[in-house]
């Protein structure tokens, strides 16, 4: 269920019987067809271990379930969207920047502190996302909110991605992640602002980079 860019702050997707199509509750803006919208519990095919995870993890984005036949417009804040597809890989995004994501993705919770261990958590304190994050896994699209729109920066191995923390929205792939310390422009005349931490993603796979440090 591919999603189609309308304007980079807007997209669109095409609901057809017997599929299912996830979205933030009010990030609709518009409809064709015989859609129907329904409060989700579990948000996906996380199931009760999902739902337990966004529990302990103070899950604040709750989700609708889109169903029926027709085409649905989406959009939330007048924030930028991107899109992303998946091809059987998995990819680790907040919960609040999910806009809309295919119902045959499973989608679970992370602890951030098995991808990088403690500072892995330091990460999660850091970028004011907590200590856990949202992964969808399987075939299928994703659609995402950034500031600024998004860059994609491609990870190789032997040669790792270091990304603001408040700059990061997602990363997919064989990845790992770490917080390292450096001192940044800023610091230097004297103008904290983050910079001394920096993400260091490295393996295999993709890193979204926002063009601000706002959070949403």
């Amino acid at each position: 269920m591919p999603f189609k860019v309308l304007t980079s702050r807007m997209v669109e997707a095409q609901v057809m019987p017997g599929q299912t199509l996830f979205s933030q509750r009010g990030a609709m803006l518009a409809y064709r067809g015989d859609v129907h919208f329904t409060p989700s519990i579990t948000g996906g095919q996380g199931g009760l271990r999902g739902m337990i995870g966004r529990r302990v993890a103070n899950e604040a984005t709750p989700l609708m379930t889109v169903e029926g036949q027709g085409t649905v417009m989406f959009g939330h804040g007048g924030h930028h969207v991107h899109v992303i597809d998946l091809v059987g890989d998995t990819l680790y995004v907040e919960s609040d920047r999910l806009l809309a994501f295919d119902g045959s993705l499973r989608q679970g919770t992370m602890f951030l502190g098995s991808q990088g261990g403690v500072m892995g958590m330091v990460r999660g304190q850091v970028t004011g996302q907590g200590l856990f994050t949202t992964t969808l896994e399987g075939h299928g699209s994703a659609a995402v909110l950034a500031h600024g729109g998004v860059l994609e920066l491609p990870i190789v191995p032997g040669r790792p991605v270091h990304v603001d923390p408040q700059a990061y929205v997602a990363h997919r792939g064989d990845v790992r992640n770490k917080l390292s310390t450096a001192i940044g422009w800023r610091e230097m005349v004297g103008r904290g602002s983050g910079e001394a931490f920096q993400l260091e993603l490295s393996g295999t796979g993709m890193v979204y980079v926002q063009a601000s440090e706002e959070k949403l």
